[in-house]
């Protein structure tokens, strides 16, 4: 498995962005557009929270190990393999977050004198940052659990690019 690209999400956000916003306005001409529900920004929040400790928690664990500590506990290997899962599920996820909150805010900030609008707006403006923060989290988890190069590889010219 490839290392996610943040320009990769970038791209995806900005693209997502795009059709969000073309879609609230297609949406918006033909009646009333979907309202943000108020648990988006708390349940991605939640989430980069669960990546980060995460994170945090197998970082200590490999680096207990890496230096032969007595009492390290190993990571067992299917426990990373479903967390390097979690972690690019959930920057792409993220990345989409963003780009279509995003998009929707962007839209909205045109309405931003309508009271209703205004609420929405924000909370878009809240999902967008929790978006941030769980892609944010989910490469600071995959970059923990990136496997080092081994030396051999490179002597023997082996490239698994």
């Amino acid at each position: 498995m490839k290392p996610t690209r943040p320009l990769f999400l970038l791209a995806l956000a900005l693209g997502a962005g795009g059709i969000a916003y073309a879609g609230i306005d297609l949406w918006d001409s033909r009646g009333t557009p979907p309202v943000v529900p108020i648990l988006a920004p708390i349940v991605l929040l939640c989430l980069a929270a669960i990546a980060l400790a995460t994170a945090l928690s197998l970082r200590s664990r490999l680096k207990a190990q890496r230096e032969r500590r007595p009492n390290a506990r190993p990571v067992d290997p299917l426990v990373a393999a479903r967390a390097v899962v979690f972690a690019k599920a959930g920057s792409l996820v993220g990345a989409l977050v963003v780009g279509l909150y995003g998009g929707y805010a962007l839209y909205l900030t045109g309405f931003l004198e309508v009271t209703e609008r205004s609420a929405q707006a924000q909370r878009c403006a809240f999902a967008v940052g929790a978006g941030v923060l769980l892609v944010g989290g989910c490469l600071f988890l995959e970059r923990i659990l990136r496997i080092p190069e081994d030396p051999e590889d490179k002597k023997a010219g082996r490239s698994d690019a």
